[in-house]
């Protein structure tokens, strides 16, 4: 049986505005992303916030259902969250509406229950929007219970700096949730926002070793740093490679980091073992899948076969 990734995290609708001013509701939220493109890429998924039981939040079940995720989480009769997805040449910019929501309508109690529950410690996934102070704390307090347990922690930070208001707080919490995590997942965006400078692909060496020189000895085993159309760098253990980013026609880069980052834990739970001799083969499967995500509106995250044929386009 493979190993399972349980995903904590929102899920909401992006509203991407048209240039008529209308906005067009897709199915989204990084973590909801990253939970269908691990399902689709065939790891055993759970998603264990509740949704709504509104009208979008029944769709978004349907869809996960639809994926294979399994949604332990139950339902709120609080509203689905919303985010106003602004495009400027394929790259989103997010207002986010976070109050009284679904996906926020958890305990620290309820997702331990759930986790004590299953036979044996899996992938604990987390990020995005939670890390947020105060919501944080919850977060922290779970990943603590969690590790004691003896789950893996996955965290994207996906930072949200518009939606925090003031940063170094902001910055604060997630060094917390960094003390605690054993594969990160970052952008070129979340590094900058955290106070590197001159941040590129090419110091990527660099940029490893200074996220796990701030936290404790050991953490941050397993370290991805994406980097737009640049390409993405990933670290397992000190194997480490880097890529450029496949050639495509990009329709808008929504989901890509998730999609990316879904595809890389689904590796790693679908071939626990060896993991640091496979990062060449880990880090181009997750990009290839990224890539394909670009050439589709919102997050569509690619099946295998996709992927396959994606490859076969690319041979000679």
């Amino acid at each position: 049986m493979t190993t399972p990734i349980f995903v904590l995290g929102e899920a909401l609708m992006d509203c991407i505005a048209q240039p008529d001013g209308q906005l067009r509701p897709l199915m989204g939220g990084s973590p909801f992303n990253l939970a269908r493109a691990a399902a689709l890429r065939g790891a055993r998924v759970a998603y264990i916030n509740p949704l709504s039981s509104d009208l979008f939040g029944q769709g978004m079940a349907r869809q996960l259902h639809q994926d294979g995720v399994a949604l332990p989480g139950g339902t709120s009769p609080r509203p689905t969250s919303l985010a106003v997805v602004q495009l400027n040449a394929g790259q989103p910019s997010y207002g986010f509406y976070r109050e009284g929501i679904a996906d926020r309508d958890y305990t620290v109690d309820g997702v331990l229950d759930l986790l004590r529950q299953q036979a044996s410690p899996g992938i604990f996934h987390t990020g995005s929007l939670l890390l947020i102070p105060p919501e944080h704390h919850k977060v922290v307090a779970i990943l603590k219970s969690a590790r004691a347990m003896g789950w893996t922690i996955s965290v994207d930070i996906n930072l949200r700096p518009q939606v925090a208001g003031e940063l170094a707080p902001y910055v604060a919490a997630l060094k917390e949730v960094i003390a605690l995590t054993d594969w990160l997942k970052a952008s070129d965006e979340d590094l900058e926002s955290m106070g590197f400078a001159a941040v590129g692909v090419g110091e990527s060496p660099r940029w490893v070793r200074e996220l796990r020189a701030s936290g404790p000895a050991g953490a941050l085993s397993r370290v991805a740093l994406t980097f737009g159309g640049e390409g993405a760098h990933l670290d397992i253990e000190g194997h480490s490679h880097t890529l450029p980013a496949p050639p495509v026609s990009v329709v808008d880069t929504v989901g890509a980091g998730d999609t990316f980052w879904g595809n890389t834990l689904a590796d790693w739970a679908l071939q626990p073992h060896k993991a640091g001799l496979r990062v060449m083969d880990t880090l181009g499967l997750a990009m290839k899948a990224a890539a394909i995500n670009c050439t589709r509106a919102g997050c569509q995250p690619p099946q295998p076969a996709d992927i396959m044929a994606f490859e076969q386009q690319g041979k000679p």
